[in-house]
């Protein structure tokens, strides 16, 4: 947790020493967000199941580069929302569970409104 609050405290560093609080609104971190998750679509598209479980390594590279941008980016909107992404992720598990329990989505890849 703290490695998290130190990562949100430098990532907030960053964005303030280049006067970028101006633009980091929800909305622009959401949308900047989704065309980085696009970027991360864009790295397995086109390879087939088993390539995309075996990247070569500078695909590899990519990867982490394109998951850290995104991830960057989650953590400055929920910074800038006052969201606690842990709590946030643990109160999202407790509620899959109960959309998804074991004895009805083991081994499916369904909806739970399919369940």
């Amino acid at each position: 947790m703290k490695e998290l609050a130190a990562l949100k405290a430098a990532v907030r560093r960053f964005a303030k020493a280049r006067d970028w609080d101006q633009f980091h609104t929800p909305k622009n971190l959401a949308m900047a967000m989704s065309v980085e998750a696009s970027e991360v679509a864009e790295i397995f598209q086109w390879l087939t199941a088993a390539q995309s479980a075996r990247l070569k390594p500078s695909a590899r590279e990519a990867l982490a580069d394109e998951l850290a941008d995104v991830y960057i980016y989650l953590l400055r909107l929920a910074d800038k929302t006052g969201i606690d992404l842990l709590a946030a992720s643990r109160a999202k598990m407790k509620k899959n569970a109960l959309k998804y329990p074991v004895g009805k989505s083991r081994g499916l890849a369904k909806k739970y409104t399919e369940l």
